[in-house]
């Protein structure tokens, strides 16, 4: 058995984390993988030589680079059985805000929140994929990544659009206290996702859970919307909230590329 360690230094939250297992996912010389998303490296266990390993954390371009290979004793392996359960109900958290997100962001004229929204739903889509691909064929998680990854492109492209017809288009101000509201509950439900999917750990790591919070583009998503939305209110104009859905879509767009990078 050999170990080899990689840092992937735009591993920022679980859903990297889940983009990498399906992208190894098959290889049947891997024999475990530990994840430390609040340092940024994933330590390899296998048999045999890890080139194929080394070139499928690379395709993902999300700054992996190989530290170290070597020998190890260590055969036994905590199997986590509520791991199912628990991704289950991160889908189901992102989700839900995905739906409510939305539609408060159409009610309040929000396009911050429209983006963040996408942004919980791409997360849902990531959560998905591993799901209903538990025991599938590789054909058919590719099927199902390619799927999503051009549905959320498609969002965020409507998203754009919308976000131009604003700009030029009359000046209407969204509703500042509901993009703030919205958003420091979207932010705890983020910090309450990453301490779910923490739990499936070791009990030993409980004590990254607030730096992998605080490391989280969701987290910095959030905070970005609500520095709109007190904008919005300081400057009376709606260019504030343009501008970071702007961003949001952005991100949302290249989440979906690594999602399509998948069905490849």
């Amino acid at each position: 058995m050999e170990k080899t360690i990689f840092e992937i230094t735009k591993m920022d939250c679980p859903s990297e984390e889940n983009l990498i297992r399906m992208k190894l996912d098959g290889i049947s010389s891997i024999t475990n993988m530990d994840f430390d998303i609040p340092n940024r490296k994933l330590t390899v266990f296998h048999k045999g030589q890890i080139d194929q390993i080394e070139k499928s954390v690379l395709e993902l371009n999300l700054g992996g680079q190989k530290i170290s290979t070597e020998q190890t004793d260590q055969i036994d392996f905590n199997e986590h059985t509520n791991q199912r359960k628990l991704l289950w109900t991160v889908l189901g958290i992102n989700f839900a805000f995905f739906v409510i997100e939305m539609a408060t962001g159409i009610i309040s004229k929000s396009m911050g929140l429209v983006a963040d929204s996408l942004d919980m739903l791409a997360d849902s889509f990531v959560y998905g994929i591993s799901l209903i691909a538990v025991g599938g064929t590789m054909s058919r998680k590719k099927q199902i990544a390619k799927l999503a990854g051009y549905f959320q492109i498609t969002l965020a492209v409507i998203g754009f659009i919308e976000v131009l017809r604003r700009f030029f288009g009359a000046e209407q101000l969204p509703d500042f206290s509901t993009m703030i509201v919205i958003s420091i509950l979207a932010l705890i439900a983020n910090g309450i996702c990453l301490y779910i999917l923490q739990k499936s750990k070791s009990k030993d790591e409980a004590h990254m859970k607030a730096s992998m919070i605080f490391t989280s583009n969701d987290v910095i998503i959030n905070m970005g919307v609500i520095i709109a939305g007190l904008l919005v209110n300081w400057l009376s104009s709606n260019k504030p909230d343009l501008i970071i859905g702007t961003i949001v879509f952005v991100l949302v767009i290249q989440g979906a590329f690594r999602i399509l990078k998948l069905s490849k």
